[in-house]
């Protein structure tokens, strides 16, 4: 069941603000007035969720109802909700940030420790940054390594990863 669930991305961090994404788009785009409407949308995008993670995802984008002319009630995004999203980017950063445990270098290559369970979420916010100094990551369950592009110095690397990932910088 974990494979199957890894592959359908239901365990990944980075799918729940993709999903949220999603949603202010649907939300902003039409006029939903129903979870049900919301999760058939959903459905039809490739997001597979149940009912109750659709009213956590509501209440954390602080989705609202208000009146409309013919369809009684739709949703509505308040104004600074997309600040919300990004506050909620920045909380999972710092989360995954919380699962450091230690960073070893050799060469060009870094190891950075984690929790069990941390590696692959903390690899993959490494390679969605794009950061120059890093070239990419591979994950285990609570080691990564880093392969830093040739001349970049530790200090360097510990730099861009306090950038990914702000929190890191009590760590390091």
């Amino acid at each position: 069941m974990h494979k199957f669930a890894f592959k359908m991305n239901i365990y990944s961090v980075k799918n729940k603000v993709q999903r949220q994404l999603e949603i202010r788009k649907i939300i902003q785009e039409g006029n939903v007035h129903s979870q049900d409407e919301l999760l058939a949308a959903l459905k039809d995008n490739g997001y597979e969720l149940t009912q109750a993670t659709l009213s956590r995802d509501l209440k954390v984008l602080q989705v609202a109802k208000v009146p409309h002319p013919v369809k009684g009630y739709v949703y509505s995004i308040p104004a600074g909700g997309e600040q919300m999203v990004s506050s909620a980017e920045q909380i999972r950063v710092n989360y995954l940030a919380d699962g450091f445990k230690g960073l070893q270098f050799s060469g060009n290559l870094a190891v950075l420790r984690t929790l069990p369970g941390y590696a692959s979420s903390i690899a993959a916010v490494i390679d969605q940054s794009n950061t120059w100094e890093i070239i990419g990551t591979v994950a285990g369950d609570d080691t990564i390594l880093i392969i830093q592009r040739e001349g970049i110095s530790k200090n360097d690397l510990m730099q861009a990863l306090i950038r990914i990932m702000p929190k890191l910088r009590e760590k390091l």
